[in-house]
């Protein structure tokens, strides 16, 4: 099967939100926006172009090190699966636009960053599955997405 793969440079505009499906499996997701520049050399100038915002979903211990490490307005690249879905909900339809994140990191380009390599044992299972359970009784959600 043929999937296609997209890398994105922009920046997360929401923070990232962690949380478990019904079978305990960590996700997280944020909203990204990327918006392309050109130099148009007749005004010399930078010109904006369209912004495109996606929303990336992060799995597993993905999920949890991309909630440990990124902030609303960090600059970041993503590389995953593009998903475009069709919704209906009433009498609105519409198109939700989604990356399914193999890799996330911020823009080297754009700043400094730090990396931390994560040593999975019980005792770090165990704080996520607290840290997890605690979000989804703050937001009053059972989240039960698969």
């Amino acid at each position: 099967m043929n999937e296609s793969s997209i890398t994105l440079v922009g920046n997360a505009v929401t923070d990232v939100r962690l949380r478990s499906t019904g079978a305990g499996v960590p996700f997280a997701t944020f909203r990204l926006a990327s918006n392309p520049r050109r130099f148009d050399r007749e005004s010399a100038r930078w010109i904006d172009g369209d912004p495109l915002f996606v929303t990336v979903v992060c799995w597993r211990i993905l999920a949890e090190n991309v909630a440990a490490s990124l902030v609303q307005g960090d600059p970041v690249v993503v590389t995953g699966r593009l998903r475009v879905k069709e919704w209906e909900k009433g009498d609105k339809k519409g198109t939700s636009v989604e990356v399914d994140a193999q890799a996330v990191g911020h823009d080297l380009a754009r700043g400094r960053s730090q990396f931390t390599r994560v040593r999975r044992d019980a005792a770090d299972r165990a704080l996520a599955a607290a840290i997890l359970a605690q979000d989804d009784s703050a937001s009053g959600e059972a989240a039960a997405v698969a």
